[in-house]
């Protein structure tokens, strides 16, 4: 029994020193989620008033970037500058679906949050983690860029992603 006891608190501590590392371990492009050139399988999830979004009306129309997101997550706060100037530049070319991750979280905590800090994009709320299994988000901050036929041309995570070069990739594709 005290065998089994200490393989358990080694399990336990190693999944939480990689959760601890992952972000700062997981900062360049395709480190994690979907390899790219997959195809994005759309799936249903909700707003944040409970209606039901296809993203399948987002995916192969043109260039999506999505990123899995938190209120709470200091990742997702610092990359937040570089999605908004994303948004900017491509406004109208590309759309940008934040994905706010439901770990902690209530659509009214999320409109609370977003009446003092507006998101660049469509926030849309994975209230049973249907997106995150299917884009294979690993943590918050996971940006996936796809290109106009739904093809993933960009993962990664954490606050210093570029992340622009793939999507001036992802609008010439054809």
């Amino acid at each position: 029994m005290k065998k089994v006891a200490e393989s358990m608190k080694r399990i336990v501590a190693t999944l939480a020193l990689s959760f601890i590392l992952l972000p700062a371990a997981a900062t360049h492009a395709q480190d994690v989620g979907l390899p790219v050139g997959t195809v994005a399988k759309p799936v249903r999830i909700e707003d944040l008033d409970g209606k039901p979004v296809d993203l399948a009306q987002y995916v192969g129309k043109k260039p999506v970037l999505l990123e899995f997101w938190a209120t709470w997550c200091p990742i997702c706060q610092a990359l937040a500058p570089k999605l908004e100037a994303a948004a900017k530049k491509y406004r109208g070319k590309a759309d940008v679906l934040v994905v706010a991750v439901a770990v902690n979280e209530t659509p009214r905590s999320i409109k609370r949050h977003m009446a003092k800090h507006p998101m660049p994009g469509r926030v849309l709320w994975d209230v049973d983690g249907r997106a995150t299994r299917a884009f294979m988000a690993p943590s918050t901050s996971y940006v996936v860029i796809l290109d106009k036929k739904g093809r993933v041309v960009y993962t990664g995570t954490g606050e210093d992603q570029k992340f622009d070069a793939a999507l001036a990739r992802a609008m010439a594709a054809k």
